[in-house]
């Protein structure tokens, strides 16, 4: 019985697989199955948290040294594209400074990816927001320690 089970279960994927590769790239898929930088981060030096206009939220964790962003992490309880958006943001912009990484928008995650379906656009802009207030809070608190 677990024989059918099994090859039911890898058919019902393997259907799963095909219909998400008629609405996203290969690439897409891959970072929805291996997200990088999924994680909190201890002791980071700046955190921005941002809820999106579909309710989904989204926190980016950064630690950065003289300026330049050495380490990025993210949490999202949204779905597949937030995940694939989020890792995809914090992945831009290790080894850059902040006012580089400041300007990365969803235009830039989206052309990073290969673009989104529309209805899944708004889940760039979501993690270029969110990457946007983590940098802005890390820059209006280094100013008030000087």
């Amino acid at each position: 019985m677990s024989s059918d089970f099994d090859q039911f279960a890898d058919q019902l994927q393997a259907a799963i697989f095909e219909e998400m590769r008629q609405d996203y790239s290969e690439k897409v898929i891959e970072l929805f199955l291996n997200p990088r930088n999924l994680g909190k981060m201890d002791a980071a030096d700046s955190h921005g948290k941002v809820r999106g206009s579909c309710g989904d939220t989204m926190e980016i964790f950064l630690k950065i040294k003289n300026d330049k962003i050495v380490d990025a992490k993210f949490i999202t309880d949204g779905c597949g594209p937030s995940i694939v958006c989020g890792g995809t943001a914090t992945e831009l912009v290790k080894g850059q400074c902040t006012t580089h990484a400041f300007k990365i928008n969803a235009e830039k995650i989206l052309d990073e990816l290969g673009g989104l379906p529309e209805a899944d656009q708004h889940c760039a802009k979501l993690a270029a927001d969110t990457l946007q207030d983590a940098i802005f809070n890390y820059l209006n608190n280094r100013g008030e320690q000087k």
